[in-house]
């Protein structure tokens, strides 16, 4: 088998494939009347709204989204939730995810042997630095990226452009890490390579590119990466 080079720049995606939504699952499914199996209705809405912000040429604060995604959901069963409420209930369940298990050793291994780090969210700058700093993942990271900068969503191309360009390296010098099969599927069209952590009920796009590296957690990922050269 060959050797392949090692990308310059590793990015991170954040929410499930660094943190844990569990905790998100139970408090969005309360304030669904108790349905946590709404929670994927709920995220799936939120992603689909902040396309239709990106595409209108606007910008809304993803917790936003988030809120407005949240009454939505909530207002098909029959459920009213003020906005105020919502913009609650979502900011205080994105700031205190837990890593997944492996998270914390993966990062090491992979800073440790060299690799630059960052983060690139969906979510605004401050929530981003609050998470991080409220379960301890700052100091893994090089930097802390949010597409408040360039306000668009992941997976614009503009997002991936404007965060090599950040890091002043080129695109095929970069790899996304992430959950997501529409996020990794944008930074393979935007040129970058990239790495699958298909935590459950994740899947990959079948008409994009094929990834890479297609591993369960996040270790398998960075053993795979340390053997690059």
């Amino acid at each position: 088998m060959t050797t392949k080079t090692r990308p310059k720049v590793l990015f991170f995606d954040v929410n499930e494939t660094l943190l844990d939504l569990t905790i998100m699952k139970k408090q969005v499914g309360d304030a669904l009347g108790g349905n946590q199996e709404l929670l994927a209705l709920w995220f799936t809405t939120m992603l689909q709204y902040s396309l239709v912000v990106s595409a209108s040429g606007r910008y809304e604060p993803f917790g936003h989204i988030g809120a407005a995604a949240l009454q939505m959901v909530a207002a098909n069963q029959e459920i009213t939730i003020t906005e105020d409420k919502a913009r609650d209930i979502i900011v205080n369940a994105m700031q205190n995810l837990p890593p997944h298990p492996e998270v914390k050793d993966a990062l090491k291994a992979l800073k440790n042997d060299g690799y630059t780090l960052v983060a690139l969210t969906n979510s605004n700058a401050e929530s981003l630095k609050n998470k991080f700093e409220n379960v301890g993942l700052t100091t893994y990271f090089d930097k802390l990226l949010s597409i408040e900068s360039v306000g668009k969503f992941k997976p614009f191309t503009d997002v991936y452009n404007w965060a090599a360009q950040n890091m002043n390296v080129k695109p095929e010098d970069c790899m996304l890490i992430a959950a997501h099969g529409w996020d990794v599927a944008g930074a393979l069209w935007a040129g970058w390579r990239a790495a699958f952590v298909s935590r459950l009920g994740q899947q990959t796009f079948p008409l994009a590119p094929r990834t890479e590296i297609n591993e369960s957690d996040l270790q398998k990922v960075a053993a795979i990466l340390v053997s690059y050269k």
